[in-house]
């Protein structure tokens, strides 16, 4: 509980005390007799007048202080809810700069035959250029400076071999992405016009599932500037 909040619960439990105060003492006074019958008629309106005032004065300061409770309880709702907002959008950028798993619509592209290295990085170039928000090859994640190397049927992603049918994952417009990878004179009918052996199949999905990236990504010599 915050200081606001207990300063304004301290100050209306001060009000009903002294609400109950004034009670007591009216009480009181009509069981003993405080002699009000013998006060003149306009000292008993002056009385009355002075008793109607305090009361809606004691009134308007126990709404302010329930105002204020009110205030400092949606407070504590908004900052609740504005690090949740944080977080998620923490989580996002993080799945999106390669740092955790990423998942969504996009499309799977299988690669067989002769293929080499390069081949396979302009495969990604062209999904890049398409949209594609998040990629892996061979369950590897591709971020800055991973890049495909050898030559056919001994391709490699950051160390580890691709094997004979490679496969890359891209997350993104399946429709787009596709489009970009099959049409007339794009990579896949340039790549069997290079090589009738390569069969490139891309198929579209509802969810796609790519991995974090294993590599540490904090640079060793920048740092951010704020």
């Amino acid at each position: 509980m915050g200081l606001a909040t207990r300063r304004g619960q301290l100050a209306m439990a001060a009000v009903l005390l002294i609400l109950g105060f004034l009670l007591v003492v009216q009480l009181r006074s009509q069981q003993a007799g405080t002699g009000l019958d013998r006060l003149a008629s306009q000292d008993l309106t002056l009385l009355v007048a002075n008793l109607n005032t305090r009361n809606d004065q004691l009134r308007a300061e126990v709404a302010s202080l329930q105002g204020q409770l009110a205030r400092v309880e949606s407070a504590a709702g908004s900052g609740q809810q504005t690090a949740l907002q944080l977080r998620n959008e923490i989580a996002r950028d993080r799945a999106w700069a390669g740092l955790e798993p990423a998942i969504g619509s996009g499309v799977t592209v299988e690669i067989t035959g002769p293929v080499g290295g390069a081949a396979v990085g302009e495969v990604l170039n062209e999904l890049r250029n398409a949209g594609a928000e998040a990629l892996a090859v061979a369950g590897v994640r591709v971020v800055a400076g991973t890049v495909p190397s050898g030559g056919p049927g001994a391709v490699t992603v950051d160390g580890a071999p691709a094997g004979e049918r490679i496969v890359l994952r891209a997350l993104g417009d399946p429709t787009a992405l596709a489009g970009s990878l099959t049409r007339a004179g794009g990579i896949v009918a340039l790549l069997a016009a290079t090589d009738p052996d390569i069969v490139v199949t891309v198929t579209p999905a509802d969810r796609i599932d790519v991995p974090g990236t294993a590599r540490d990504l904090a640079p060793a010599h920048g740092t951010p500037r704020l």
